[in-house]
């Protein structure tokens, strides 16, 4: 414990966490963990090395910084073998004994990092909230999902959940000083946003699909060198072959790692039990609990489906499936570039995830046929008391629509049939503009330029922890 708590002896954090670059996102978790006037623990999720661990030494470094007696601070790291199936209480008394401070229970900041490990979690930290009420507990995992549902189930009242995305792509410019290509737009009528050089932005927006979804492989050109080394060995095959197992009892494990390299080539496709079941080969049963491990895990993200009315379908036969991270499907197969035959998927697959990665919000997919008619439309934002759409995404990856509205024949008949939507976006590879559709205008924004503005309105929404996507309809 004292080598994992070095600040207990020198002071402060080790300087190789110190010297990594904080993510923008620190700025909404810290006021969560120093605000002691609320009695509950934080929960930190997340998919892994994205960087939550680092993100809990910059937050133990800035609560010295504001004057927290370090020893007052204990890290634990729950996925240590030596702490196997001891709990949390006992750990913390532990700390205590090394501290020398047997018996005092006021004032700490106690961080429990990848609780997932640790069955039952949710009711020893509940416990501990609920013993030690001068005590802020902090706890970190990386099954995001199943997480969320024990932490929604077992602490209600008790604990706040915070949800660390992979790296976003406002943050990716951030972090390498390049949000200087972003500028304010002159007219905000179409977007708050716009840029000095859709060219470089355009190349920075391919890299950043390549590579950018994690904090390490943005600063390392060894690991750009091989992504695939450090992303499917590090990042993959730990989730597939050590968490999920552990967590669900999964025994073939091949058999999940097979069905996940599928989706990972075909994200953005639409799917059906039945037609997975067959492609993959895994009886239908098996597939429905490996796609809730997958989404469980934060690989994937399933988006449901609705039709051209904008009303869910009563039984679920088809659903597209997207990576979380676009990084993911470069690490598994390779790099793409401009001229990649899968360069619109990733595009789409980039702009869902900026949009996945916050809290819940309720977009689907409109697909439908009509006798010899069929239609899509890639994103549509519902009201979930009415059931009406209220704004849709078109994502593009061409400019080929903004010189020929007209040939948006699906989105134009969506919009016939869903009058007043408030915000209709089509993205674009290079053109900003608006059309005057008979139905409503069309706002069209360059893809990245689209990404940045989702990533950065979530950020600095997140900022009162309530992110209202309908807000940016208005």
């Amino acid at each position: 414990m004292s080598s994992d708590n070095p600040w207990w002896l020198y002071g402060s954090v080790a300087d190789y966490f110190t010297k990594m670059p904080e993510r923008p996102y620190i700025n909404l978790f810290y006021p969560m963990v120093a605000d002691t006037s609320v009695k509950r623990a934080t929960i930190l999720m997340g998919p892994r090395r994205v960087g939550k661990t680092v993100m809990i030494f910059h937050t133990i470094a800035r609560l010295i910084e504001d004057g927290i007696n370090p020893q007052k601070i204990i890290y634990l790291s729950i996925d240590t073998p030596i702490y196997n199936n001891v709990s949390l209480e006992e750990l913390f008394n532990y700390a205590l004994i090394s501290l020398k401070q047997e018996g005092n229970y006021n004032g700490f900041f106690v961080f429990f990092d990848e609780i997932q490990y640790l069955k039952n979690w949710e009711i020893h930290l509940k416990s501990l909230v609920d013993s030690y009420r001068n005590i802020k507990f902090v706890a970190s995992g990386s099954a995001a999902a199943a997480l969320k549902m024990k932490s929604n189930e077992s602490g209600a009242g008790r604990f706040s959940d915070f949800m660390l995305p992979p790296l976003t792509f406002y943050e990716f410019l951030n972090l390498q000083n390049l949000q200087k290509i972003i500028v304010e737009s002159n007219d905000k009528t179409v977007a708050p946003y716009d840029t000095i050089n859709i060219g470089e932005l355009n190349r920075r927006f391919i890299e950043y699909i390549n590579y950018g979804g994690y904090p390490e492989v943005v600063f390392s050109e060894t690991i750009r060198s091989n992504p695939g080394q450090y992303i499917k060995n590090d990042i993959i095959d730990k989730v597939l072959l050590r968490d999920l197992p552990s967590l669900y009892g999964i025994t073939d494990i091949q058999e999940l790692n097979k069905l996940f390299v599928h989706i990972a080539f075909r994200s953005g496709n639409e799917f059906s039990y039945e037609k997975l079941s067959a492609e993959a080969g895994i009886k239908k049963d098996i597939l429905k609990k490996y796609l809730e491990y997958l989404e469980a895990a934060f690989l994937i993200k399933i988006v449901n489906r609705i039709d051209q009315n904008a009303k869910r379908m009563q039984r679920v036969t088809t659903f597209k499936i997207y990576l979380t991270n676009p990084t993911l499907r470069c690490a598994l197969f390779s790099p793409i570039d401009d001229a990649d035959d899968f360069i619109g998927s990733m595009v789409e697959t980039a702009i869902f995830a900026q949009w996945i990665l916050g809290e819940k919000s309720d977009f689907y997919f409109a697909n439908w046929t009509n006798g010899r008619e069929k239609g899509e439309v890639d994103m549509v934002w519902t009201d979930p008391a009415t059931q009406k759409a209220f704004s849709i995404a078109e994502i593009k990856w061409t400019d080929r629509y903004y010189d020929n509205p007209a040939e948006l024949k699906s989105l134009n008949k969506f919009l016939e049939l869903n009058k007043d939507i408030r915000k209709i976006i089509v993205t674009t590879k290079s053109k900003t503009g608006t059309y005057n559709s008979p139905n409503g205008k069309l706002l069209f924004i360059p893809a990245a330029i689209y990404a940045y503005w989702v990533s950065d309105f979530l950020y600095k929404n997140q900022k009162t922890q309530l992110i209202n996507p309908t807000e940016l309809s208005k």
